[in-house]
């Protein structure tokens, strides 16, 4: 009974949908537009974008630090973040990194 109940509903959210056709789509598409251009909206997104890099990079560093000795070769020589270099001394004294 219940799938007869989805068909209906499918149906009629198809028909009601098509009727209101691609005017209310493209009403709806300006309106999106308009808020994702805004600058407001485009600053909120760049700083949650770079916040969230931020706490990635950080989760990402914990865990290299945590398992990274664990982890066998086999996996450690594909993942980019285990192949941390260590600051190597030259004939000059100096740290190089």
């Amino acid at each position: 009974m219940w799938k007869l109940s989805m068909a209906v509903g499918v149906g009629i959210g198809y028909v009601l949908g098509a009727r209101a056709g691609r005017q209310r789509y493209e009403q709806i598409s300006k309106a999106a537009r308009q808020i994702a251009q805004n600058p407001r909206v485009q600053d909120a997104a760049d700083k949650a974008r770079h916040q969230a890099g931020a706490v990635a990079g950080k989760a990402a560093g914990a865990v290299a630090d945590r398992v990274g000795e664990r982890l066998p070769n086999a996996v450690t020589d594909r993942v980019a973040l285990f192949h941390r270099q260590q600051a190597a001394d030259d004939s000059w004294g100096t740290v190089r990194g």
